[in-house]
């Protein structure tokens, strides 16, 4: 692994454990942080709303981006196995204060979505196992969500092995419930034998501009989300094996796997439920599948509320890690404070930026839930501003760093400049489209005003404006990130060897 200027001062007295995991854990950890049966349960009635039949066709062309973007990320790994991946990249491309930005961004992603994941995990296995009493219950379900969230932290601590085989379970289990799911919906759509007004597949559905006009922006937005949290694969970078290419890889194949996972589901759901159906409980956003469970597997609805319960789960716990492998990059290149950067002697890994990811996200998670509940849900909608920021942050990194080398061969062109910058210009377009729709009070889930704009908005400003007083109070009181030159390592070079 080059050596970076940054990294000035002496050694750490323990390191991230090498050869932690191999190419599949990092693979299912990649799957598994986008939490696929939460997600798709999650958006599939709003874009129904948007776009209705086309909405396999929307997951498709959301994918395009993600893939763009998932390139420049398996390219700056080979040159930085650093687990601060968007925060090291773009301050060696871009300088220090973009860089710490972007870290900043992935920090608080975390940080929004790790206590209603957890909420979602013990709210849907306490349907599965016929509590809905407890369910309904608060208090109960405040308290097990707490829990669970030091339970997953716990995991992360112990080990990244362990983290692995937890997750090698998890999305056994997801997949599994998915796949019976759509095989079974799928079935009883062909046999004529479903309950609700079923719809013959078609081809044409995957076509994303069949709806057109704003209805195939605001779905895209939503498509975004779905595929966010693949690139936790390369935030294990320092603890993979062939730590130069394989979370790269894993990254891309992520993408590719959930692809064929969203669509497979898409076209199950919206072939058995109907478009009308669908419309008229979008509200109900991630408990959809409870209903549809219900309506299709009668006694057997439990496996797709396993389902969920496992794919918020395992995202509860993958999430963490991205955030926690965020702060401890920054903290050793002196860009937060010195104690986030600590790796636990035995355990090999970094447990106060573990530990302090958790108390801020379960902190979060508390105040907006007794806010209310809607403001919970509108913390996540303002992820998707995060999550722009950061991805086309990385993606014009990509090209900015490798900027001498771009004309060297047809394949640097596309995969390391061209594409990476679409990706990035795409998904600055969503999101300048996501503030202006963020901007009017009605487009937030609450519909309820926060000084003039959306709840969404405000919180993602407020995430912002936090960071940037933040990052100036550091800079005043620590200025050796800023002094350091970010770049040492030749662009025109690729693991020492010309691209």
């Amino acid at each position: 692994m080059a050596k970076d200027i940054t990294d000035s001062g002496p050694p750490p007295a323990a390191s991230l454990k090498p050869d932690a995991i191999g190419f599949v854990d990092a693979l299912v950890i990649g799957l598994n942080a986008t939490s696929p049966a939460y997600s798709v349960a999650a958006v599939i009635g709003p874009i129904v709303v948007l776009v209705g039949i086309y909405a396999p066709g929307v997951m498709l062309a959301s994918f395009v981006p993600m893939l763009l973007i998932a390139s420049a990320f398996y390219y700056l790994n080979k040159v930085d196995q650093d687990c601060g991946t968007t925060f090291s990249w773009v301050t060696r491309a871009m300088g220090p204060w973009a860089g710490w930005l972007g870290g900043w961004a992935i920090a608080m992603t975390g940080v929004l979505v790790v206590g209603s994941l957890a909420d979602v995990a013990v709210t849907f296995f306490l349907l599965g196992v016929g509590l809905d009493g407890w369910a309904d219950n608060d208090v109960v379900r405040q308290v097990l969500t707490v829990l669970l969230i030091l339970v997953m932290t716990a995991v992360c601590v112990i080990g990244t092995e362990v983290s692995a085989k937890v997750q090698n379970v998890l999305i056994l289990a997801q997949v599994a419930c998915l796949l019976a799911f759509a095989v079974v919906a799928l079935y009883r759509v062909y046999a004529g034998t479903g309950t609700l007004d079923a719809v013959d597949p078609r081809f044409s559905w995957l076509d994303p501009f069949g709806a057109g006009g704003a209805s195939l922006t605001a779905s895209l937005l939503l498509g975004v989300f779905i595929y966010w949290g693949w690139e936790s694969a390369v935030n294990l970078t320092e603890e993979v094996e062939d730590s130069a290419t394989a979370p790269g890889k894993a990254a891309v194949w992520s993408t590719v796997v959930l692809l064929v996972t969203y669509i497979a589901v898409a076209y199950a759901v919206v072939a058995y439920a109907g478009t009308d159906y669908l419309a008229e409980n979008a509200a109900e956003e991630e408990f959809i599948f409870a209903l549809l469970a219900e309506e299709a597997m009668g006694g057997w609805d439990w496996v797709v509320l396993l389902a969920v319960s496992t794919s918020a789960l395992a995202s509860t716990q993958t999430t963490i890690i991205p955030a926690s492998r965020t702060g401890l990059s920054m903290a050793r290149r002196h860009a937060l404070p010195a104690h986030f950067g600590r790796i636990h002697p035995r355990f090999r890994t970094p447990d106060v930026s573990t530990w302090w990811v958790a108390g801020i996200a379960i902190a979060w998670y508390l105040v907006l839930y007794h806010i209310s509940e809607n403001a919970l849900f509108d913390s996540l909608t303002a992820l998707s501003l995060l999550i722009a920021f950061y991805y086309a942050l990385t993606g014009l990194a990509c090209a900015v760093y490798y900027r001498r080398q771009l004309t060297r061969s047809v394949r640097n062109f596309f995969l390391i400049g061209l594409g990476p910058l679409i990706g990035a210009g795409l998904l600055a377009w969503l999101l300048v489209e996501s503030v202006a729709d963020m901007s009017d009070p009605e487009n937030s889930y609450s519909g309820v005003s926060w000084f003039g704009l959306g709840p969404p908005l405000v919180i993602g400003i407020g995430i912002v404006v936090a960071g940037l007083i933040l990052m100036i109070v550091w800079r005043l009181r620590a200025p050796a990130f800023w002094s350091e030159h970010p770049s040492v390592v030749d662009p025109d070079l690729v693991d020492g060897k010309e691209s």
